[in-house]
């Protein structure tokens, strides 16, 4: 057939484009295959994994693989996968096996999640390069098929929960560049082998439980740029072979066991070193003034250690230090000389923290201390013995400071010279010094305060209404000054306030209501002042409140009804004028919550308050006319009958009204070597009543007051015997709580010979100490027996005391030497705590972690001490936690820590544990189970007695042995334990038994 030429070459076109069409379309079938063992792979990975967000929601087999969310592939290598990445995507449950079989994949991040449970086998995943699993849950060991892995380059592994020991043939990655598996929980020892992969640049294994010492394989890594050990448990001192690391860039051995010295030569061997961190160790010797030639160091942290001499001034030439923490060392300045290195370090132009609290730096702060650094945010020289006034040329650093801690010195003088200039500040601790005049109003200024420390010192006049200004002040902290006058209505104003102490003071007038809009407080102290009006009723809407204290004042009025609403507080309302009935709702029902000692104008109340009934006035005229002439015969007897009581009694209501403010600090009076002498015969052996490490203890009679006391008579040859004296002085000058023993007054003099005498004064304990009631069984015919109740009150009021201690005192103190025989018992056999010569104040510098501020060696007792401070831990409230749980132990089963038969591993722990629960009556005390005894045969005990019975036992020995766990950190704390020892009640029959 004809077909004309322009047809012919247009059908041949379209055929042509026809072709080209169909070939491009299977061009691009042919070039990217599906993949099927990938996307089975990911598709199982969707299945297994929580997708709380849908993160994964494009994941599913109408959409093509490479393009779903997180997925990366070759396109040159069938379309297989090369990287996963899959970061912060809110997934969690198990990681899949089947990701081992993306055999082609060289990145796997799956960082910032929740996944669980252990990492899978990734044996396969022979390609890969980067591996980052870190900020999830993950538990169990690190693989061994892990090793397989050979082309790794980063294993991130950081924030999870993986334990076991490092793989010992790590060393098979011998590509690896940066291993990091800090924050986990892997034990054992950092493994030699490490040293094998030459050329590894980083090392980040801090925060596990590794122990022993640094390898000292590892100083054969030549580019080793960041080793990071801090917060293990690594020992012994840094291998020499270490400082041949000339690449180091930062090394942080913070928090472990480690000590030794530093070499002298440790600035040259470290020329690049930018970060070095030996916080919280045992080093010592001299701080080595070739630090200052690594010229590049911007982090130097040596705090808590026991580094000695002087700080050196070649820190000056460290032009690029950012932060320099020195703090609880045993550092030195005692001349001028010792003070160049303030001077040179005003050459550090970039400095930002500077701390060298707890040490040993006296004299005074120099003047150049204002020309520190213009950046410098945080100045700590809290715990020294710093004197005389503070520089007025620390105003200067106003521009920049935001933390000033001067806490805890000798420091004098006035504050309002400079303090109105620090406009950035945010933090003011001037507590325990002896400064002087009025809080300034320019206080009001710094509008970007959180927490102003002003306890403890001799500030007078009145609280300054521009504190009103504050915008979000948290604790505001004016305890134990002489402040006067009403307590400013501006006070109200600072909604956002945590804790309040205005305690110990001569404040005056009504509280100023308004209290409504406080609902994150927690803390109220106003007592010890002259307050006097109403309680206000806004008071019960606090409903975060912990702790409200207005005792020692002149309040009056009824008890607001809305305190009811406080039951989870504690309330002390004591010595007030308060009146009227007691609410019987709410906290009111529970005696141990709510101290209303020293109101007599209360009545009614729950039965546990002791207080007499309510009296109702009739309404009936003949009634009333019927009472009249009934009581005034009866008014007239027992006015006649108080004549009487009062004649006989006055000395004994003077002594009582004489500890009554002497508890508190006022007036204590002064006598004299003769008075103690003679009081005590001469200190005869016949008055002594017990003796101690420092000292003995007689018994005396005073004739003014006219009173019985003991006389703690230091033996000052004995080494730390003044220390001592001088630990209870200023322990017990400032804090007063019912079970702490009342101290009458102090002697510092000297006796009839010349010699030095010291000796403290204490209200006498007729019924001596408990150490005597649980260990006397041989002593006398008729031997004292502490029966169970007591017992459990006796605990009571220690759990009380320390947690006043410990939470509620305002500077936290621990005690050190919680024991039997430093517990005593007044005549009522109410618990009393005593011996205040080794306690010491506790805080958090903010630097490091909490730990007590004395540089005093750890003292105690044996059987008591906690098992920490064996191994050099610092003094923490958990130590008084851990000895009173043996106490309870000791009062439980009746024997001593270190009674003979613990030995051989048997300690008074495990032997209760070793038959708790099932066989306690084993282990407990023969005069407790004696008087079990004797209870069932003289009453008809059920079932249900003898179950209370047993579950009171079981609920005492499980809390003891809770408080004596090994670790600190499984301890509950005091405020917890005393709210347990509350919440055990005997059984009733026993309560009542006489």
């Amino acid at each position: 057939m004809y077909v004309n030429q322009p047809v012919k070459i247009t059908m041949l076109m379209l055929l042509a484009l026809l072709l080209l069409s169909y070939g491009v379309g299977s061009i691009k079938c042919a070039a990217v295959p599906a993949n099927h063992t990938d996307m089975l792979a990911l598709l199982d990975f969707k299945a297994i994994a929580s997708d709380p967000t849908s993160s994964l929601s494009s994941w599913n087999s109408s959409i093509y693989y490479c393009t779903w969310r997180g997925v990366i592939c070759n396109p040159k290598n069938r379309g297989r996968v090369t990287a996963l990445n899959l970061a912060g995507y809110g997934l969690s449950g198990a990681i899949a096996a089947s990701v081992g079989n993306l055999t082609s994949l060289h990145t796997l991040d799956l960082s910032n999640n929740q996944f669980s449970g252990q990492i899978p086998a990734l044996g396969n995943l022979q390609k890969m390069h980067f591996l980052n699993l870190s900020f999830n849950s993950l538990d169990g060991p690190i693989p061994d098929s892990l090793t397989n892995c050979s082309n790794l380059r980063i294993i991130d592994l950081y924030s999870n929960s993986l334990e076991g020991e490092i793989p010992l043939k790590i060393d098979l990655l011998s590509d690896l560049l940066d291993l990091i598996i800090a924050h986990n929980q892997f034990t054992g020892v950092i493994p030699p082998t490490l040293s094998n992969i030459t050329g590894i640049e980083k090392l980040r294994l801090g925060y596990n439980n590794l122990q022993g010492s640094i390898p000292d394989e590892l100083g054969k890594l030549p580019n080793l740029s960041v080793l990071l050990l801090g917060g293990n448990k690594l020992s012994g001192e840094i291998p020499q072979s270490l400082f041949n690391l000339s690449s180091l860039q930062r090394l942080t051995l913070e928090l472990n066991l480690l000590g030794g010295s530093l070499p002298s030569n440790i600035g040259y061997a470290f020329p690049n070193i930018q970060q070095f961190y030996l916080g919280g160790n045992k080093f010592e010797g001299h701080i080595p003034t070739s630090l200052g030639n690594a010229s590049l160091l911007k982090l130097i942290d040596l705090s808590n250690n026991t580094f000695s001499g002087q700080i050196p001034s070649s820190f000056g030439k460290l032009r690029n230090l950012i932060i320099l923490n020195l703090e609880k060392n045993s550092l030195e300045a005692n001349e001028s000389q010792s003070w160049d290195f303030v001077t040179a370090i005003t050459n550090c132009t970039n400095l930002e923290i500077f701390s060298v609290a707890s040490n040993q730096l006296r004299g005074y702060i120099p003047n150049s201390i204002g020309n520190l650094s213009s950046a410098l945010q945080q100045l700590t020289l809290s715990a020294n013995m710093f004197s005389g006034v503070v520089p007025s040329s620390i105003g200067n650093l106003g521009q920049s400071l935001i933390r000033l801690s001067l806490d805890r010195n000798n420091l004098s003088g006035t504050i309002e010279e400079w303090v109105g200039k620090l406009t950035k500040l945010q933090n003011l601790q001037l507590e325990l010094n002896s400064f002087t005049g009025q809080i300034p109003s320019s206080i009001g200024n710094l509008t970007e305060m959180t927490s102003i420390l002003l306890g403890a010192n001799e500030f007078e006049g009145p609280i300054p209404s521009t504190m009103g200004n504050l915008k979000r002040p948290t604790i505001l902290d004016l305890s134990q000054n002489n402040l006067q006058g009403s307590i400013p209505l501006e006070i109200t104003y600072l909604g956002e306030l945590v804790n309040l102490d205005l305690s110990s003071n001569k404040l005056s007038g009504e509280i100023p209501d308004g209290w409504g809009k406080f609902q994150s407080i927690q803390i109220i102290q106003m007592e010890q002042n002259t307050l006097t009006g109403k309680i206000p009723e806004s008071f019960g809407e606090l409903k975060s409140l912990s702790t409200l204290n207005l005792s020692y004042n002149s309040l009056s009025g009824a008890i607001p009804t809305s305190l009811t609403a406080l039951e989870s507080s504690t309330i002390d309302l004591s010595y007030n004028r308060l009146q009227g009935g007691i609410p019987m709702d709410g906290i009111f029902e529970n005696t141990t919550a709510v101290s209303l000692y020293g109101n007599w104008g209360l009545c009614g109340g729950v039965t546990g308050f002791h207080m007499p009934p309510c009296r109702h006035v009739s309404e009936g005229s003949s009634k009333s006319y019927y009472l009249i002439r009934v009581l005034i015969p009866i008014f007239g007897f027992m006015s006649l009958l108080l004549l009487v009581y009062f004649l006989f009694l006055v000395k004994k209501r003077s002594r009582n009204s004489y500890l009554s403010s002497q508890a508190y600090g006022q007036n204590f009076p002064k006598v004299s070597y003769n008075d103690l002498a003679q009081s005590t015969k001469n200190f005869s052996e016949s008055q002594l009543i017990g003796k101690g490490s420092c000292g003995s203890v007689y018994r005396g009679k005073l004739k003014e007051p006219d009173m019985e006391v003991a006389v703690k008579v230091f033996d000052l040859e004995m080494r730390g015997a003044e220390r001592s004296f001088m630990s209870e002085c200023e322990t017990l000058r400032s804090i007063q709580h019912r079970n702490l023993l009342s101290i009458i007054t102090a002697c510092s003099t000297v006796d009839n010979t010349g010699n030095v005498f010291k000796a403290l004064v204490y209200e006498f304990m007729p019924n001596g100490n408990l150490d005597t009631w649980l260990h006397n069984k041989q002593e006398g015919n008729c031997p004292k027996r502490l029966e169970f109740n007591r017992r459990i009150s006796i605990a009571a009021n220690i759990a009380d005391v320390l947690d006043y201690l410990h939470h509620d005192c305002g500077r936290p103190t621990v005690h050190c030497d919680l024991k039997p025989s430093n517990i005593l018992l007044n005549d009522e056999m109410t618990a009393v705590l005593g011996d205040f010569g080794i306690a010491k104040f506790y805080a958090d510098s903010g630097l490091a972690p909490r730990s007590s501020i004395s540089s005093v060696g750890v003292k105690g007792t044996i059987g008591y001490i906690a098992p920490e401070y064996a191994s050099g831990g610092h003094v923490s409230t958990s130590g008084d936690v851990y000895s009173f749980g043996i106490l309870l132990l000791e009062m439980i089963t009746g024997k001593r820590p270190t009674d003979p038969a613990f030995k051989d591993g048997l300690d008074i722990i495990n032997f209760v544990e070793s038959n708790f629960p099932h066989q306690i009556f084993s282990v407990i005390d023969a005069d407790l189970v004696e008087e079990c005894k004797e209870f069932s045969q003289a009453t008809e005990v059920t079932a249900e007695v003898e179950n209370a019975v047993h579950q009171c036992l079981i609920s005492l020995i499980e809390l003891a042995l809770c408080c004596a766990r090994r670790s600190p950190s499984e301890r509950p704390n005091m405020k917890q334990v005393a709210s347990k020892m509350h919440d055990i009640e005997t059984p009733y029959p026993w309560k009542s038994k006489k």
